[in-house]
């Protein structure tokens, strides 16, 4: 596919209007890859990330509505525009209230859908293999191939432009602050600083007077005044990490910086004017929070204008491979290790491991395997050792069974103290078939009598 930046999916099974409906779209500097069902389009926004979806509303199969709604639940911020020979006004009204970016009806004027899908491309922000390098690097530390992810990180860098407070969900080491911190490069706060703070980290008693600052002499210790995070920050961003934990009564003091944009360090009487853009993040479900009165309600809506979900690792399996291979890259300048790859056994043990610490729990498993590894290339028993999981042996249907029946042998002579006729009993053989197999594993009664 072109790699113009002004990219976009056309889907119809009508080959004919596909073909001149590309004509005119490329005539108009557009990049153009073509879908002939619903289903080869879901695997092409995947693939090719366009700016903007057009399809057919009645095509066999998944139809244009059935393909919206798919392509919504995956990635709101993707604009599609759906034309059909059939539209009626409850079409377009009901199409519109669901979320379509436009609606035409057959036959259309070509400007009227250049015109829409100018709109449409516009709103958009430029993907990243259209940015060349120009204006990439606020998501470079976001190392991902996965749909999903790319999704994201379109939403966030809309969200971005905006002034609004974003509450990113995920589980823990999924990569909350490192997506924080893009968004803040992404926004038109990226010159000024970027804080960020751990309040499950910090004790509670500490908290406000890190977050918020103190006046000299506010309690025993405070020999000068302490300035608070949030002044540290005038003109950027504060990330607020494990906002979830963060103490009730602390909570209605960040309401106010939400609400006012000031605060009041600890101690002081006067309040203290601040400019700062609130991310925060949390693994925990603050709905419950709210529900069981350790979460601020009114705090809650205030921080979740937008939410960001960050997918687990092991949602984004095709991601293990390229995050692997940067850690081992950025980690040889801290180790000054050996290793250059995993080998395949390697890889693929940890492409199918679950990863319940997700990204950091990945870079702890390299960084040992990186420290241990004598050779350029990691294996798989030292994948295994980090993991703290036995190595997986495939073996062959003949070499297993073989395994079984010895360890099953082995089982029934120790249980029975090498007395053949028990042990055959509980085998279910005679005592002649007994010894053949006994014969067959290489073992002997005699090796399991004990004595008195």
């Amino acid at each position: 596919m072109s790699t113009d930046k002004r990219a976009v999916l056309l889907v119809d099974d009508d080959r004919d209007l596909v073909r001149l409906l590309s004509m005119r779209l490329q005539s108009a500097g557009y990049g153009v890859e073509a879908a002939y069902s619903g289903e080869e389009a879901l695997t092409k926004v995947a693939v090719v990330r366009p700016l903007a979806v057009i399809t057919d509303l009645c095509m066999e199969g998944m139809d244009g509505m059935a393909l919206f709604q798919r392509i919504h639940r995956e990635d709101p911020a993707l604009p599609v525009i759906v034309l059909t020979a059939h539209g009626t006004i409850p079409d377009a009204v009901q199409a519109t209230q669901q979320g379509v970016f436009g609606y035409l009806t057959k036959p259309f004027e070509t400007n009227e859908l250049l015109d829409l899908v100018e709109r449409a491309v516009s709103i958009r922000p430029e993907e990243p293999a259209a940015e060349a390098g120009r204006d990439a690097a606020w998501r470079e530390e976001v190392i991902t191939a996965n749909p999903a992810m790319e999704a994201l990180l379109a939403e966030a860098r809309m969200v971005a432009h905006s002034e609004a407070s974003v509450l990113i969900q995920g589980d823990s080491g999924a990569g909350k602050e490192v997506l924080a911190r893009a968004m803040h490069l992404a926004s038109m706060r990226r010159d000024r600083p970027f804080v960020a703070v751990n309040c499950a980290a910090i004790p509670e008693q500490l908290l406000e007077s890190e977050l918020f600052g103190h006046a000299r002499g506010a309690f025993t210790g405070a020999v000068t005044a302490h300035e608070g995070l949030f002044q540290t920050a005038t003109g950027g961003t504060v990330f607020l990490d494990e906002i979830g934990d963060m103490p009730v009564a602390l909570q209605a003091k960040l309401l106010r910086v939400l609400q006012d944009h000031e605060v009041r360090p600890v101690g002081a009487t006067q309040v203290i004017s601040v400019d700062v853009r609130i991310i925060s993040a949390t693994h925990k479900d603050l709905v419950q929070s709210v529900a069981d009165g350790s979460f601020r309600e009114d705090l809650y809506y205030r921080l979740n204008v937008v939410s960001l979900t960050i997918p687990p690792l092991r949602e984004r399996r095709e991601d293990i491979p390229l995050l692997a291979h940067h850690f081992l890259r950025t980690l040889r300048e801290k180790h000054k290790h050996r290793a250059k790859e995993f080998s395949p056994e390697a890889m693929e043990m940890l492409i199918a491991y679950d990863w319940p610490g997700n990204i950091r729990h990945l870079l702890n498993v390299v960084e040992q395997c990186c420290v241990l590894c004598t050779s350029t290339l990691i294996p798989a028993t030292l994948v295994a050792r980090a993991l703290r999981e036995k190595p997986t042996e495939i073996l062959s249907y003949a070499d297993a069974k073989k395994r079984f029946e010895r360890d099953y042998l082995i089982q029934l002579l120790k249980i029975t103290n090498g007395q053949v006729s028990e042990a055959a009993r509980l085998a279910g053989r005679n005592r002649s078939e007994f010894y053949r197999l006994l014969q067959r594993s290489h073992l002997t009664p005699a090796m399991f009598k004990r004595g008195d």
